[in-house]
């Protein structure tokens, strides 16, 4: 039996295989998995039903198992149908989450096909696909160090 919050065998496993800069998106329920799936990435779907289960509980969870160096979001825009006038809500929970696990990060906006080929490439260990309904709530973490 496991103490950690974080239980799910198969998120385990890819965490177990990446290391140190290997990186891990907790994806959003609008975010194109399977087509910019990295091609070591191990993809894990946990997007049960609209909503179910969110970026923010899926960080929660990660945050108990791993460390974190460096967040990194997609960066929403300024005009058109998506657009938005300042950073979307999640964000602040992103920086609350981080923040109550000690971490002292600042969110990295990357633009959005920039993000996509930072999602996709040799360095990805694991895409969680969630359900999360809020837009721009992809979160892309790199994997830290866990010192002696």
């Amino acid at each position: 039996m496991l103490k950690s919050r974080l239980l799910h065998p198969d998120i385990l496993a890819a965490l177990g295989r990446g290391g140190h800069g290997s990186k891990v998106l907790i994806a959003d329920g609008n975010y194109p998995f399977s087509t910019k799936l990295g091609d070591n990435a191990e993809l894990v779907n946990l997007n049960l039903s609209p909503g179910l289960v969110s970026c923010t509980d899926v960080l929660a969870a990660l945050l108990t198992a791993i460390p974190v160096e460096a967040a990194a979001v997609m960066q929403y825009a300024a005009s058109g149908p998506y657009a938005l006038a300042a950073d979307p809500p999640i964000w602040e929970e992103f920086r609350a989450l981080l923040g109550a696990a000690g971490l002292d990060l600042e969110l990295e906006p990357i633009e959005r096909f920039a993000f996509y080929d930072t999602a996709g490439a040799d360095d990805m260990a694991l895409t969680i696909a969630t359900a999360d309904q809020r837009i721009y709530a992809n979160l892309l973490l790199t994997i830290g160090v866990v010192m002696p």
